[in-house]
C-alpha cells in the first residue's frame, strides 16, 4: 500500500470513527430533543447511519478492517433538555464536518466528491442547529479540537 492510500484509508476510519460517535450522539439528542425538532433528529441520525454503513463498505474495499464502534462515547457537555441537546446536535455536526474534510485533502476522484458532499451536508446540519454559520465548515472546528470525534469510554 502506497503512503497516499495508506492516508486515505486512515482517512476513512477517522470519518468512520466519527460517523459512530455521531450515530450515539444522535441517540442522546433523540432522548432529549422537543418535538419540535424531533422529525429533524431523526432524519440526521439516519443519514449517519447511512454514511456509516458506506464508510464500513469503502474500507473494507480499500483492504482495511472497519474500526468497531465504542460501547458508549464521552459527551463534550451534560445533555439535561432540548436546549443542551440542540447544542450537542450542532457539536456532532461540527466534529464530522472536521473528519470529512481531513478525508477531502486525502482522497481523489470520486471519493473526494463523496467526503466534499457529507461534509457540505454536516455544514448545513450544524448551520440549521445552530441557527448560524461558520467561514469554512470542517476547518474552523478542527484548530480548537485535538480530535473530531467523541471520546469513547471503557
Amino acid at each position: 500500500m502506497s503512503e497516499a492510500e495508506k492516508r486515505e484509508l486512515d482517512a476513512l476510519q477517522a470519518a468512520l470513527a466519527a460517523e459512530h460517535a455521531a450515530v450515539y450522539g444522535y441517540g442522546v439528542v433523540g432522548g432529549r430533543i422537543g418535538a419540535e425538532r424531533r422529525t429533524e433528529a431523526q432524519e440526521a441520525y439516519d443519514a449517519h447511519r447511512a454514511r456509516r454503513d458506506s464508510l464500513v463498505r469503502e474500507v473494507k474495499d480499500s483492504g482495511g478492517t472497519p474500526v468497531a464502534a465504542a460501547a458508549g462515547y464521552a459527551l463534550p457537555f451534560p445533555v439535561p433538555d432540548a436546549a443542551a441537546a440542540v447544542r450537542l446536535a450542532a457539536e456532532l455536526e461540527d466534529r464530522v464536518a472536521g473528519v470529512y474534510s481531513d478525508l477531502v485533502r486525502a482522497a481523489g476522484g470520486k471519493r473526494r466528491a463523496t467526503a466534499a458532499a457529507a461534509l457540505r451536508e454536516a455544514a448545513v446540519r450544524a448551520v440549521r442547529w445552530r441557527g448560524g454559520s461558520v467561514a469554512f465548515p470542517g476547518l474552523a472546528e478542527r484548530a480548537g479540537t485535538a480530535s473530531a470525534s467523541a471520546t469513547p469510554t471503557a
